[in-house]
């Protein structure tokens, strides 16, 4: 079995991150996966949360995930979202204001963006 796996994050405008991993956990609709190199082929749907990456090299990469498809097989896991932010990018304070105006619109799929993007922020 391979000690790495290799990792695509791209959202509908960029590639987000790209590299070598020791595993990988985000959120399905099947409830949160972790992959690892040698997993069993998959394909799922990606829930709106953060998505932490162990690199290779021992650091941590966490991204703010909404919405989109995760596909893994021959040790190669790609994360294809609707948006990806790396929780390096991620404005708090915009993202605190975000999270109060679409509480106080109650626009719960706002509501929902906002709080995974301070999740991810949290978990960095």
């Amino acid at each position: 079995m391979a000690a790495e796996l290799h990792v695509e994050l791209v959202a509908a405008d960029r590639s987000v991150w790209s590299g070598e991993a020791t595993l990988v956990v985000a959120r399905t609709t099947s409830g949160d996966i972790g992959v690892m190199p040698g997993h069993q082929p998959l394909l799922g749907v990606l829930e709106s949360g953060p998505v932490t990456i162990r690199t290779s090299d021992g650091g941590t990469v966490v991204a703010a995930v909404h919405g989109g498809f995760i596909s893994f097989a021959d040790n190669k896991l790609s994360l294809l979202a609707e948006i990806a932010e790396l929780a390096d990018e991620i404005d708090v304070k915009r993202a605190e204001r975000a999270l109060d105006r679409a509480k106080s619109d109650t626009d719960a799929a706002a509501e929902r963006r906002a709080d995974v993007r301070l999740r991810a922020v949290a978990a960095h």
